[in-house]
């Protein structure tokens, strides 16, 4: 009879051999190992400890000597610029007390070199300037991006009404649209389909692409979509009347623009063109008088 200790032993061997057997010898499936490579993309997992521990404590200390308030508004115009994958938030955060930073340096040296209140006042215009300077590159971006979403926004919505007409569902026209559009919109109606396929119910996901994208006019669709979800109302009739509403007002600021056009010629022209126009043609003028009363 083997002693309880040597018995047990024997069973924990017999069990780990086959465990260690299957760790050395065993592949991961093909799903496995593509749902960690798509987890894992765009990560480096590869960078040493130390630097990671070292990103984290300096985006952490960014965090903390920026307000709550800048960082929500940091946030809100990177959404609608797109969050841009080379400027996340913490990167962005950092920028603003680098760049003010380095015109406070920049400010003491001309300070000490020319004292003076309007040497100060300049050093202090600049450190809010390229404080402010991230800002207002995301907001410029935002501003393009929200441009272009409202230009392609009634071609989107004619190929969702044709696809809905052919029989498609309303996600399915969306998904189709997705696929075949190259623009922000595109990328926009794809992230609202993750996110109801991820388990977010359709209405919030909806509301917060009108909310991410801040356009008025997908944000009157959006509307209509909702309504009509809630009252029964057919999809694709609030498509082809939302279609042509958004044609309607794409030919109006088209127009409106052209309008403005004389209005912003006006300033070049009278700062720029009439006064070379005055100098040729009254140029000779004034020389041959000024010659006159010279004699």
């Amino acid at each position: 009879m083997l002693p309880v200790p040597v018995l047990a032993g024997a069973v924990g061997l017999a069990l780990a051999l086959p465990l260690l057997g299957w760790a050395l010898l065993a592949r991961p499936q093909e799903a496995v190992a593509t749902a960690r490579a798509n987890l894992t993309r765009g990560l480096d997992l590869a960078a040493p400890v130390a630097d990671r521990r070292r990103s984290r404590l300096l985006s952490g200390l960014a965090r903390a000597l920026t307000p709550s308030g800048t960082a929500a508004r940091l946030d809100r115009l990177a959404g609608a610029a797109g969050r841009p994958a080379a400027w996340p938030l913490p990167r962005l955060v950092a920028a603003k007390l680098v760049l003010a930073a380095l015109a406070v340096a920049l400010g003491l040296l001309v300070f000490t070199a020319r004292p003076g209140l309007l040497t100060a006042l300049v050093a202090l215009v600049a450190t809010g300037v390229a404080y402010v300077v991230p800002e207002l590159l995301l907001y410029s971006r935002g501003q393009e991006r929200q441009a272009a979403i409202a230009l392609e926004l009634a071609d989107t919505l004619d190929q969702m009404t044709i696809a809905v007409e052919a029989g498609l569902g309303f996600e399915s026209a969306m998904a189709r649209a997705g696929r075949n559009g190259r623009g922000p919109l595109a990328e926009e109606l794809v992230r609202t389909l993750q996110d109801i396929a991820v388990g977010q119910p359709r209405r919030e996901a909806y509301l917060s692409l009108a909310e991410r994208t801040a356009v008025p006019d997908l944000a009157r669709f959006i509307r209509a979509v909702v309504q009509a979800d809630v009252y029964g109302v057919s999809i694709a009739d609030v498509l082809r009347t939302q279609a042509q509403e958004m044609r309607l007002k794409r030919r109006q600021r088209a127009e409106e623009k052209a309008m403005q056009i004389p209005v912003k010629v006006i300033f070049p022209l009278i700062l720029c063109i009439l006064p070379t126009l005055f100098i040729v043609l009254l140029g000779p003028a004034a020389l041959d008088i000024v010659g006159a009363f010279s004699e």
